[in-house]
């Protein structure tokens, strides 16, 4: 039996630290050239650098216990081996010209190589360089070397958990459901296979008139079904469920008893408009909660937030954008408001919710990194395109509600600026997955554009 190495690209170590830990009995190995970009990593304020300083802690950790030049046993495992490896001038020879200029990838890609040709084994190794960059991986195939994603926490994208499902039944138990205002389970599966997640939505439609329908929600982990009683309740104004996705989505919203909500789905289809008129609504009016904190991640900002001019809220204020939008459109301070409001009106009364909302303690903006070492007590907490946060990030916003406080996550897998993670490695579409089935946990995918019909059919054609 073939001996089997990996070999671990930076990417994969700043996108999980554990990553090392990952692979079973197997020899992992660590070029030089990974140790250096780590390095140069560790300073920087973001995930990014924090996660280089945990990989650091963790590789000095493990030479304490022996030489990684020999290779140091891995904790937690028989007969796993991490090993650091310097690139050798003659494996650098040994690849092709147009790939000999050394360089980051180069070394990396020929450390892999001479893996391949080790001494002292009777039969040369199966070596896999594992790495999340596409191109390292294409560079690897060329001079043919096995080459993997890292799919430790990758979740397809095809079979993720849509929120609700369609039950047939009879008209009878539909009106039971409806008068009575619960059922039990017994009531609605018909077989063993089917099971209901906590929190997940159920249409309900008449056998013989499919046009017959009902929406209501598995209960928690009870053994019930309740019409969407939160939905019926609010009056959120000019902002109503349009479509059966987002009148799950907004029960969910509005239920105190749901402490964290995932919104899944593409432009136009209103899962920040949603999740921030139910804060709105849940902080201002019931006074549920003591404030809405809205943060997004800075992709496109990076570090230079830094050099931008004026005040932290000044430097966010282009970024904030899209939710100062959605909450100038909730509050009709918006061109678009309602028909009856005239543009005279409008001119004559100017309105600044955002800043307004600000004034009175009811909104708070803040930079995601700067959450890291919080504690968020009673607060509506709305993280705007979750899908550009890796897993750990994800874990470490949640980490950080205190009590009473609701977290909602929204975020379209298909839109993803974060180049280390993809549709099916971000934190967003793992943390579905993950609490899939929780009490505490809801969610729900959005498939129908609300925008404009223009919006919807750039969403789906273009």
């Amino acid at each position: 039996m073939k001996d089997k190495i990996v070999v671990l690209d930076t990417n994969v170590l700043l996108h999980d630290p554990e990553a090392p830990h990952r692979f079973g009995d197997l020899r992992v190995v660590i070029p030089m050239q990974v140790v250096e970009e780590i390095d140069r990593f560790k300073k920087d304020h973001s995930e990014k650098g924090r996660n280089a300083r945990r990989i650091s802690r963790l590789l000095d950790s493990y030479r304490a216990r022996g030489s990684l030049a020999d290779g140091v046993p891995i904790e937690g495992t028989n007969h796993g081996i991490l090993q650091v490896v310097f690139c050798q001038a003659q494996a650098l020879n040994a690849l092709p010209a147009e790939l000999q200029g050394g360089g980051g990838d180069n070394n990396i890609l020929a450390v892999a190589l001479e893996q391949m040709r080790c001494s002292g084994l009777t039969q040369a190794p199966e070596v896999v360089l594992i790495s999340k960059d596409i191109n390292l991986r294409i560079k690897a195939d060329a001079v043919g070397l096995q080459a993997e994603d890292y799919v430790n926490d990758n979740v397809s994208i095809d079979d993720l958990y849509a929120g609700f499902r369609e039950l047939s039944t009879d008209a009878e138990t539909i009106k039971t459901l409806h008068d009575e205002d619960q059922l039990p389970l017994e009531a609605v599966i018909n077989s063993e296979e089917q099971h209901l997640q906590a929190n997940e939505g159920v249409v309900l439609v008449d056998q013989r008139n499919d046009s017959h329908t009902l929406l209501a929600r598995h209960q928690g982990n009870s053994n019930s079904i309740k019409p969407l009683h939160w939905l019926h309740r609010a009056h959120l104004g000019r902002i109503k469920a349009r479509n059966r996705e987002q009148s799950f989505a907004l029960d969910l919203l509005l239920d105190p008893s749901v402490a964290l909500v995932t919104l899944v789905g593409k432009a136009g289809t209103g899962k920040t408009l949603l999740a921030i008129a139910a804060g709105l609504h849940q902080v201002a009016d019931t006074h549920h909660y003591a404030r809405l904190l809205v943060t997004r991640p800075p992709i496109s900002l990076g570090k230079d937030i830094g050099y931008l001019p004026g005040t932290l809220e000044e430097k966010l204020g282009p970024w904030m954008k899209p939710i100062i939008d959605n909450i100038d459109f909730i509050t009709g301070s918006s061109p678009g408001g309602d028909a009856e409001q005239t543009k005279k009106q409008r001119q004559r009364e100017p309105r600044n919710a955002w800043a307004d909302l600000q004034g009175m303690g009811l909104l708070e903006v803040e930079a995601i990194n700067t959450i890291r070492g919080r504690s968020i007590p009673n607060q509506f907490l709305v993280v705007d395109e979750a899908q550009n946060l890796t897993p750990l990030e994800v874990k470490t916003i949640v980490t950080r509600v205190g009590e009473g406080t609701k977290v909602v996550f929204t975020g379209d897998p298909y839109q993803i600026d974060n180049p280390y993670v993809d549709a099916e490695s971000n934190g967003l579409t793992w943390l579905v997955e993950k609490l899939k089935g929780q009490p505490l946990v809801g969610h729900m995918t959005l498939t129908k554009g609300e925008r404009s019909e223009l919006a919807e059919l750039a969403a789906n054609i273009l």
